[in-house]
């Protein structure tokens, strides 16, 4: 009989951002433009190091692999964001809320694996500069890529399965802006423990996993720049690493916030501010990050590359 009683949930209703009407088409209008400046510039590093010869190392294949997953991860949220601030129904189906959620849960990982391979070729770079180049291989570079994003749809496959096998019979509003486990399961009629701690196991082992690679990476980083006796080649080793860093603590730091913390916790706004940070903000500032923090780059895009090849031959 209790089976029975329980209705399948057809279509999901987001909360949104915000409640306020007219707080709506002001935030459209400043997400669209992020939203165009993350498309642009995520095309543009992809263009660009396709295009430039000079950008063909194991530094910028990662940067433009990062630059395809985060064009991929803001387009799985941010359009239907932007619908649902200048819509009355904020709805979408329980097989589209599935679909979202697991590419958003495989782009997210395979960021995460994507910054901590990132972290490991600065460090070869930095540490064993004579060596780079029978370290960071063609075969190593596409085995580190292919791999973050294996792990990364494996454990959205687990995390989807879970989630979306539950019975969902209390209600169908999702207190979030797009569809993710922490309100979703506020939502089930089931025994959500279990899918509570898939998705704890999950987000800790990928998570803290790839953090900490990146942790002890740059901790012999750092200890090869100290001993570094030109003030210049510090500063250099610095400024190749500090666009890492910055991308590295605004993900981390926002996922951690969210995810690693009591189950029974509420989903409220100060979430939803801090999960704009890297579902939108995040893929913009990814190629801004590195185009501005990056000399190679700066050179490229200002023309002086050419110019500058040109004088040494």
């Amino acid at each position: 009989m209790e089976t029975n009683n329980r209705t399948h949930v057809e279509v999901f209703s987001f909360a949104g951002i915000t409640d306020d009407v007219t707080l709506g088409p002001v935030l459209f209008v400043l997400f669209l433009k992020v939203y165009l400046v993350s498309l642009v510039g995520n095309l543009g590093m992809v263009a660009l190091v396709l295009k430039t010869p000079k950008l063909h190392t194991p530094m910028y294949f990662f940067l433009s692999h990062l630059s395809v997953v985060d064009l991929l991860y803001s387009t799985i949220i941010t359009p239907k964001m932007l619908t649902d601030l200048i819509s009355m129904k904020k709805t979408i189906s329980f097989t589209g809320c599935t679909l979202q959620f697991f590419f958003f849960a495989a782009m997210a990982a395979t960021e995460a694996f994507l910054l901590s391979s990132m972290s490991y070729d600065r460090y070869a770079a930095i540490c064993h500069p004579l060596h780079y180049i029978t370290i960071m291989t063609k075969k190593k570079c596409w085995c580190l890529v292919v791999i973050s994003f294996v792990i990364g749809f494996l454990q959205s496959s687990a995390q989807t399965g879970c989630a979306f096998s539950l019975d969902f019979c209390r209600s169908n509003h999702i207190a979030h802006f797009y569809c993710d486990v922490p309100p979703l399961l506020k939502l089930s009629c089931s025994d959500t423990f279990t899918c509570n701690m898939v998705t704890i196991f999950i987000i800790s082992s990928c998570g803290i996993g790839s953090f900490l690679s990146i942790l002890v990476s740059y901790t012999f980083i750092v200890s090869s720049i100290l001993h570094m006796k030109s003030a210049a080649s510090r500063q250099k080793a610095f400024s190749t690493c500090s666009a890492h860093l910055t991308s590295v603590s605004i993900l981390y730091g926002s996922v951690f916030f969210v995810y690693l913390r009591s189950p029974t916790s509420d989903f409220g706004e100060r979430d939803k501010v801090v999960s704009v940070f890297y579902t939108v903000i995040m893929p913009m500032l990814n190629p801004l990050i590195y185009s501005m923090r990056n000399q190679e780059v700066k050179s490229v895009l200002m023309g002086t590359a050419p110019r500058t090849r040109k004088l040494v031959n």
